[in-house]
């Protein structure tokens, strides 16, 4: 005759099994048992976060960055044209 008792850890992952089991069951069932079709639709939250002041001061900062590194990138050719010109090309 075999007796296998279980141990405490085994009974708390266990346990810890069902209460997460539980849990999302429960977090789809209150999810979807009172949700229309609005809740589901981002673009609501979207326009909010578009039309927010944070939002402008990124996309100036992002178009700033942008100008900059063009700039950054003319001024580099333009030094490396004159770097690399042969002295007779520049008379």
């Amino acid at each position: 005759m075999n007796t296998h008792t279980h141990t405490s850890a085994e009974w708390a992952a266990f346990l810890s099994l069902g209460v997460s089991g539980g849990a999302i069951w429960t977090g789809l069932f209150l999810l979807v048992v009172d949700a229309d079709l609005e809740d589901f639709d981002p673009r609501p939250a979207l326009r909010r976060v578009v039309e927010s002041p944070a939002a402008d001061r990124v996309l100036i900062a992002v178009t700033n960055a942008r100008h900059n590194l063009r700039e950054a990138a003319l001024t580099a050719a333009a030094l490396l044209m004159l770097l690399t010109a042969r002295p007779e090309a520049l008379r």
